[in-house]
C-alpha cells in the first residue's frame, strides 16, 4: 500500500515538474545603430578585463525590450503571450531558446526544445532538403539514427513531394515553412515555443498542424504561444502573460488575460471609446438637408450606455437635424472590430431591413433598438451614414465603443440569446 502511495506522489511530482524558470529577466536595446555597435565593443571589453558591465541602467538610446519578468511553465501546460507590437513577446521567446542573452536575470530550460519562431530560417538554402531535414533536426538534439527513424514521417507532414531532393533555394516560403514546422514537431520536444507560426500553409495543412500540436500536449510537450489571435490563445492555452512595453502587466487565468489587454486596448489613445460622439451642428448653408448632431448607446430606459454588455439590450441613438420633411431615409451601421486589425465584421441598414424612416423639420432621434448585444467583449469602430437612395445626406466614421461582458463568452465569436427548456414526453 505502501508502495502505491509512493508511485502516486512520484507520478504527480513529474506531472508538475516546472521546464521552464525565468527569473527577473530583463532585456534592453539601443535605438542608435553606431551607438549600439560601440555599445557592444565597450562590454566585450569590460567583459575582458572582469569588470561590471552595470547591465541594469540604461546609456544614451537605450530601451527596455523586456524589464522583470517572472513565470514558471511546467510539463504539458500552455502558456499564452499576449501583448501589443513591441511588447517582448518575441524577444521573450529568444531569450528562451537561447539565441540572445538577457541583461539581467536568469532563464533554466529543463528538456530538449523546439523554438518555432522562424520556420526555416535556419535552412541552407543550397542544400536539398532531404539534406535540410537531418542538419535541422541534428541542431535540436537527434541523433543520426532517430532522424531516420522519423524521416519519412517528416516528409509526409510537410506535403512536399518530389521536391524533397531539390535545393531549398527553390522552395516557396509556404514550403520552407511546412518543412521547418515538420521538422520541429517530430523531435518530440519537452518545450515548444511557437511565435505566429500557425499561419502557415492552408486549411488541411493547419487542422494538421493543430492535431499533432494537441497529440504533443496528450504526451506532456509544455506550449509557450505567441499569436495576435485570442481565440488561437483560448482554445490552446489555460494560463496566459499580458506584456506591455516590455513589462508584465497581469498573469493568470486566459479568459482575465485577454479581456484585460482588450479592455486596455480599445481605451488607449482614442477619447471615442466612450460610446458618445458629439458633433457641432452645421449651419444650414452648408447642410445637405438632414445632418448627425450626436451618436450614442442607451438602454431600455433611455439611459446613456459609457459601454454595451455582452447579451443586454442596447439601442443605438443617432440624433439628427432635419431641415426639411425627407422620406426614405436609410441609416447605414458598418461596424469593424478593433481587436482583430480594423477588419468588418457586420453591415445593418434600415433599408435592407425595409425599414425606410420618415423625418420631419427639427430635432430628432433615429434609434435601432437590439434587444440583445451580440458582440463579444472587445473594442468596436462603426461608419454611420445617412441616405436617401444614393443621395447622401451626412456619413460619420470611426465612432468607436467598448463592450465588456460579465458572463463567459471570450471564446466565442459572438453572443446567441438563448432560453432553455425540458419537454417530457
Amino acid at each position: 500500500m505502501t508502495n502505491l502511495i509512493d508511485q502516486k506522489i512520484a507520478v504527480h511530482a513529474e506531472d508538475t515538474e516546472v521546464v521552464i524558470s525565468v527569473n527577473n529577466v530583463s532585456k534592453k536595446f539601443c535605438r542608435d545603430l553606431k551607438k549600439s555597435l560601440l555599445y557592444g565593443v565597450q562590454d566585450i571589453a569590460t567583459e575582458l578585463v572582469g569588470g561590471n558591465r552595470r547591465s541594469d541602467t540604461l546609456r544614451s538610446k537605450e530601451f527596455w525590450a523586456l524589464q522583470d519578468v517572472n513565470f514558471q511553465l511546467r510539463r504539458g501546460e500552455a502558456l499564452g503571450l499576449v501583448g501589443s507590437n513591441g511588447a517582448g513577446k518575441s524577444t521573450l521567446l529568444r531569450i528562451i531558446s537561447g539565441l540572445i542573452k538577457p541583461d539581467t536575470g536568469s532563464v533554466k530550460v529543463k528538456g530538449r526544445l523546439a523554438p518555432l519562431i522562424a520556420l526555416g530560417a535556419g535552412f541552407n538554402p543550397i542544400l536539398t532538403g532531404r539534406e535540410n531535414i537531418y542538419a535541422n533536426m541534428s541542431i535540436l538534439g537527434l541523433s543520426t539514427q532517430e532522424i531516420e527513424e522519423k524521416f519519412a514521417d517528416v516528409i509526409d507532414f510537410a506535403g512536399i513531394g518530389d521536391a524533397i531532393d531539390s535545393p531549398v533555394q527553390t522552395y516557396s516560403s509556404g514550403m520552407a515553412a511546412r518543412l521547418g514546422f515538420a521538422c520541429a514537431v517530430h523531435i518530440e520536444p519537452d518545450i515548444l515555443l511557437i511565435d505566429e507560426v500557425l499561419a502557415v500553409g492552408d486549411i488541411k495543412f493547419k487542422m494538421k498542424c493543430h492535431n499533432r500540436l494537441a497529440s504533443l500536449r496528450e504526451k506532456g510537450t509544455a506550449f509557450v504561444l505567441v499569436s495576435h489571435n485570442q481565440y488561437n490563445i483560448l482554445n490552446v492555452c489555460e494560463s496566459s502573460l499580458y506584456l506591455s512595453k516590455g513589462k508584465l502587466i497581469l498573469a493568470g487565468e486566459t479568459e482575465t488575460v485577454i479581456r484585460k489587454y482588450e479592455e486596455d486596448l480599445c481605451l488607449s489613445g482614442t477619447a471615442k471609446a466612450e460610446g458618445l460622439m458629439t458633433l457641432p451642428e452645421k449651419p444650414e448653408s452648408e447642410s445637405l438637408g438632414l445632418d448627425i448632431l450626436s451618436i450614442c448607446f442607451k438602454d431600455a430606459q433611455g439611459n446613456l450606455l459609457p459601454n454595451l454588455t455582452t447579451g443586454e439590450p442596447a439601442y443605438l441613438a443617432v440624433e439628427c437635424k432635419a431641415h426639411k420633411h425627407i422620406e426614405n431615409v436609410n441609416l447605414g451601421f458598418l461596424l469593424s472590430t478593433l481587436s482583430e486589425g480594423e477588419s468588418r465584421m457586420l453591415t445593418i441598414t434600415s433599408a435592407s431591413d425595409n425599414e425606410f424612416l420618415e423625418v420631419f423639420p427639427g430635432k430628432v432621434e433615429i434609434q435601432m433598438q437590439m434587444p440583445n448585444c451580440g458582440l463579444v467583449p472587445g473594442v468596436y469602430s462603426a461608419n454611420i451614414y445617412l441616405k436617401q437612395g444614393v443621395r447622401s445626406f451626412d456619413k460619420i466614421e470611426s465612432f468607436r465603443f467598448t463592450v465588456r461582458s460579465s458572463r463567459n463568452t471570450s471564446r466565442c465569436l459572438f453572443y446567441q440569446p438563448r432560453s432553455w427548456k425540458v419537454i417530457n414526453n
